[in-house]
């Protein structure tokens, strides 16, 4: 894609912004009908043509006018024309001004509420469609607001903002939006998405002050009854003066904030608008009978309680405010009475934070296009696979040396303790106790406890050489590299990724080198050091087992076949001492490992390795996958 474009169509006002595919490029707000936030109203022409913005309504030549439709989407099949026309409409200026060019490689991305379901934003996108737009995605205006705010110079969140729990608030005019987004996921609970609260009830307040404050309040009032396009107007006028007082609400507080506007209906007439410390206190107490007799400041608090309440986990961190209303000081202090450890944050242009925001989006969801093919071609190449088999004799090395004294200790020492009080007949029982323990304790928790240190100390070269491989992508596509660093991910003591996944591959599901540990071990510790095998391979290990304990404790040399098979007296048994046992398996265990680092030349071995490779490589990739979801939304 050359270039992308985000439309952030509002119930009042809407605003579009372009963003060039280079990477160092800012987005550029457009102007349609000669502004670049512009009202969401339209007004069909006696000529046919379609009139968009401020224009549309006043047009005296107007034979239909529509606005403030996109509120009643949900609830109204009817919009969906509305919609259409209004957007097919600013697609037209956008031809007519040059700023979209026909047969261009772009794209639009269009906001719609968090609140939407999916099929709600697949007919929104079905109508973009039918306008003859160019390819349009639908994407939440939140996830388009944190976006704007992770990529903004001005705000410096960047990329760790990835991790934090954050609450972002969209104050729309005629609903505000909450979402709650963790890890650049949106959390869903019922108190999200749309409530009926906007800066339009503060609008039409300002707008009922002045009318009241009029010389003849009910000559206004007849002339809106008549004139719609005469009381938007005047709605817009009492918007865009509100919007001024609250952009420095310092200055204004001593200086005047007013306006006079001239209504041409029959006669004219003065409108004066004004706001002052008192009437901007009033737009947020007063109780309103849209709201069910509460206030402004009511029900925006109460709808934070609200979301605070249904968090389950942690509460945000930060929160990005956005739309106009944003600027207002006591909109700061509400979220911070109700979540006073968060930090809040709000762009310089509050009212382009979307628009500049879904335009980024399109970039960052085509460099995330190409990061993933070339993510997926490192993960069908034998890239990963060969890294693992190079370094897979060390894993084998190392977790037998943490379990081979644990095994001595914890295991074949109760068996020995268990035959000198009688409880295992004869010696050669102590056989078939060995191979039974030795591979429950081999896939218990104290087992996979002990192999977590000697993986993760081996996954930690593995990771850094998968980086040779896995940077480079990041750095094409602008992702930051330790998106794809498994090293970034893992903690000193154990495997730990902080995804959906608790460890990149777990011990229990090792089951190649846990099984091929078992039948080197139980072979090796019932067969006794240095004694002949009857055949080669796991079978003839097993098969061949004709010596036990004894051997252990007393030496091949004093050992005699037959003893093994008899039932000695407790007193007999008690002669063999543990202090003896244990001297023996000090030595035993220098011999079990040397001899199972000579098995590993053996043919089984390579069979094992190919499958231990196998799975291995299968739970990084598998990592990596999940890695790369983490950037998709947002990336900073």
């Amino acid at each position: 894609m050359e270039r992308f474009y985000g439309f952030d169509l509002g119930d009042a006002e809407s605003a579009i912004a372009r963003l060039e595919k280079d990477a160092g490029a800012s987005p550029e707000m457009l102007r349609v009908a000669d502004t670049e936030s512009f009202i969401t109203a339209y007004s069909r022409e006696q000529n046919g043509q379609i009139l968009v913005g401020e224009q549309a309504c006043y047009s005296a030549d107007a034979v239909a006018r529509k606005l403030r439709f996109k509120s009643r989407f949900l609830k109204d099949p009817s919009v969906s024309a509305d919609v259409r026309a209004f957007a097919g409409a600013v697609l037209g200026q956008l031809y007519q001004n040059a700023d979209l060019i026909q047969g261009t490689d772009t794209c639009f991305y269009v906001g719609c509420p968090a609140g939407w379901d999916k099929n709600a934003r697949e007919r929104y996108r079905a109508i973009f469609e039918k306008a003859s737009f160019p390819p349009t995605r639908i994407v939440s205006e939140s996830r388009a607001a944190m976006v704007s705010a992770c990529q903004s110079r001005h705000l410096q969140v960047g990329y760790d903002i990835l991790s934090k729990p954050v609450l972002v608030v969209d104050i729309g005019s005629s609903t505000t939006d909450f979402a709650y987004i963790v890890g650049g996921k949106e959390k869903q609970f019922e108190t999200s998405g749309e409530v009926a609260l906007g800066g339009g009830l503060m609008d039409e307040l300002l707008l009922e002050k002045a009318i009241e404050n009029s010389k003849k309040p009910q000559e206004i009032r007849e002339v809106f009854e008549k004139s719609e396009p005469w009381r938007t107007y005047c709605e817009f006028k009492a918007r865009r003066l509100k919007e001024r007082y609250f952009s420095d609400e310092a200055y204004f507080r001593d200086n005047d904030c007013s306006e006079t506007v001239l209504i041409r209906y029959g006669k004219t007439r003065k409108l004066n608008l004004s706001i002052d410390k008192k009437i901007a206190r009033d737009l947020t107490e007063q109780k309103l009978k849209a709201l069910d007799n509460h206030s402004f400041r009511d029900v925006f608090v109460t709808s934070l309680k609200n979301i605070k309440n249904a968090i389950s986990g942690q509460m945000p961190e930060f929160i990005f405010l956005t739309g106009g209303v944003s600027r207002m000081e006591v909109i700061h202090e509400w979220c911070q009475e109700v979540f006073p450890d968060a930090v809040l944050i709000s762009s310089a242009e509050p009212e382009f934070s979307v628009a500049k925001g879904l335009a980024y989006s399109g970039r960052i969801d085509e460099e995330m296009r190409l990061f993933r093919e070339e993510l997926d071609q490192l993960k069908e190449s034998d890239t990963v696979e060969s890294i693992v088999r190079e370094n897979i004799r060390d894993l084998y090395l190392d977790v037998v040396n943490v379990l081979v004294d644990p095994i001595l200790e914890e295991v074949a020492e109760p068996i020995f303790d268990r035959w000198r009080r009688g409880e295992i007949p004869r010696l050669v029982d102590t056989d078939e106790a060995l191979m039974k323990e030795i591979p429950s304790f081999l896939r218990s928790d104290r087992a996979a406890e002990l192999m977590k240190k000697p993986i993760a100390a081996w996954i930690k070269p593995v990771a850094r050489e998968l980086e040779e491989y896995t940077v480079p992508i990041c750095v094409r596509h602008h992702v930051p590299y330790k998106a794809l660093s498994l090293s970034t991910f893992l903690s000193a003591e154990e495997i730990e990724i902080q995804l959906d996944s608790k460890e990149i591959f777990a011990v229990e599901e090792l089951t190649w080198l846990i099984d091929s540990i078992i039948s080197v071990l139980v072979g090796l510790l019932c067969g006794g050091s240095g004694l002949a095998l009857i055949s080669s391979g796991p079978q003839g290990i097993l098969a061949g087992i004709a010596a036990s304990l004894l051997v252990l404790a007393l030496g091949k040399s004093k050992m005699e076949s037959a003893f093994l098979k008899l039932k000695l007296p407790k007193a007999l048994r008690r002669l063999v001492p543990k202090g003896a046992f244990r001297a023996r398996m000090k030595t035993l265990s220098g011999d079990i490992k040397r001899e199972f680092y000579e098995s590993l030349q053996t043919d089984k071995y390579d069979e094992i390795t190919a499958r231990m490779v196998d799975e291995i490589s299968e739970e990084i990739e598998i990592c990596l996958s999940k890695m790369s979801e983490v950037v998709e939304v947002p990336l900073g």
